[in-house]
């Protein structure tokens, strides 16, 4: 779209937005990118309407409100093509993808994402298409279609080249890395991690890189791998979001990560105190995370002899999944306490 030149109303929500996010203050950036939306639309500014409109819902899905941030971008998929290019629809898309993921919506979310890839596969600018791929792969990921979000993972590699931004190459090993560790393949995803942490700077990005790095561990974990190089991530991911912060939902996951690494290590009790407080909150968290912190709470409840309780955690967890549309998951789940699949593996 066309940079807005704007009146002096709008240029000043929009600074305000733009301020408060650089502040992590994302309902406040959301509320005064809205305010700049509005101003755009009175005064006929079609470009600058899409682009707060845009920004609102960015910043209300980092607030953890996925639902509103839906909602948004539903709008501005929406919007005739005299409104948008097909790369601003695209983006909207990937958005959309995003968001409903949040909301447990994973078919809506790979549905988003694939029509987005759709718009860009003939692009000549890869950055689009990467993340339009990292939101298809997601959502197919964690719907338990492995074998989709693999084929989409080997597109998505023959993407990235020595030309791309760091940043936006390290997005695209992590997203790679980790379908590879839910494939069972944990040799490639740790191969891929490894890639993505040396394109990564925490003087870059000190957010991304405290993201990645509690996402890391938390798959390594989940395949088995609690070593003093899981270890380091945590340390990392703690160091970092105690610098920069992090929205309430950041929090919860990076203390069932260090949960999961307290209960491979044997201190069932350590790891039953983190989860309580993590499943006290699971309606801040998307479903298939507060299916998988259930999960996790039923193992070491059950480990600690709590098998009453294991089973209360574990029937959570199957309602949970079956939310998220994560059908598979749900039956692994059913099968933990039983004798059966005993995984904490998203």
């Amino acid at each position: 779209m066309p940079e807005n030149r704007g009146t002096p109303s709008y240029a000043a929500a929009e600074l305000r937005a733009r301020e408060h996010r650089a502040r992590h203050e994302f309902a406040q950036a959301a509320d005064s990118a809205h305010k700049a939306a509005d101003t755009a639309r009175d005064d006929g500014d079609i470009s600058g309407w899409w682009n707060m409109v845009f920004f609102q819902a960015e910043n209300l899905l980092d607030a953890g409100e996925s639902g509103g941030a839906a909602d948004l971008a539903r709008t501005l998929v929406e919007a005739p093509p005299t409104v948008a290019s097909s790369r601003d629809r695209a983006r909207a898309l990937i958005l959309l993808a995003n968001s409903v993921q949040g909301s447990g919506l994973l078919d809506d979310a790979a549905e988003a994402a694939r029509s987005a890839v759709g718009l860009l596969a003939d692009d000549a600018d890869a950055e689009f298409e990467v993340h339009a791929r990292q939101a298809l792969i997601a959502a197919l990921a964690e719907s338990g279609k492995l074998d989709e979000a693999w084929e989409e993972s080997l597109a998505l590699s023959a993407r990235i080249s020595d030309d791309m931004d760091d940043q936006l190459a390290g997005k695209a090993y992590w997203v790679i890395g980790n379908v590879a560790f839910l494939c069972n393949k944990v040799e490639e995803g740790l191969e891929h991690h490894e890639l993505a942490a040396d394109t990564f700077s925490p003087a870059s990005n000190l957010d991304v890189w405290a993201r990645f790095n509690k996402a890391s561990a938390a798959m390594r974990l989940a395949a088995g791998v609690a070593d003093s190089g899981t270890l380091r991530c945590i340390e990392r991911a703690e160091l970092a979001t105690d610098i920069v912060g992090g929205s309430e939902e950041e929090i919860l996951l990076l203390r069932y990560v260090r949960a999961h690494w307290n209960f491979l290590a044997g201190d069932a009790p350590a790891a039953i105190a983190l989860l309580t407080e993590v499943t006290g909150s699971a309606d801040k968290l998307p479903p298939q995370t507060a299916g998988e912190a259930y999960l996790l709470l039923a193992r070491a409840e059950a480990s600690d002899g709590r098998r009453q309780a294991a089973e209360l955690s574990q029937k959570q967890s199957v309602e949970y999944f079956e939310k998220a549309g994560a059908h598979q998951r749900a039956v692994q789940a059913g099968a933990v306490l039983s004798g059966g699949t005993d995984t904490a593996k998203p």
